[in-house]
């Protein structure tokens, strides 16, 4: 995947330092994945929720946190729409965001 994301990743990270290597991680895993569809998603990452409008809901650092991505499955690209805490998260739309 072409990931458009990692200056927010690292701007988060650097604000959070508990979750850079998750964060590292997941990034590291996504860079070289190839997600043609929500089902190759969910093929690693069985906990990750599919949601409307190719959002992709990932729980990170034990579901500390939690990353919204909207994926282009035909072109191969995600971008970060979303990266804070759970508590953040529930309180945005993750289908519009």
């Amino acid at each position: 995947m072409r990931l458009f994301c990692l200056k927010t990743l690292r701007e988060f990270w650097e604000t959070h330092p508990d979750v850079r290597q998750p964060l590292q991680s997941w990034y590291e895993d996504a860079k070289h994945a190839v997600w043609q569809s929500p089902l190759d998603v969910k093929t690693v990452y069985r906990n990750a929720s599919i949601v409307a409008n190719n959002r992709v809901v990932f729980n990170i650092k034990g579901n500390d946190y939690r990353l919204i991505a909207a994926v282009n499955y035909p072109f191969g690209i995600a971008y970060i729409r979303f990266i804070g805490k759970h508590s953040e998260y529930d309180r945005v739309d993750a289908t519009r965001i």
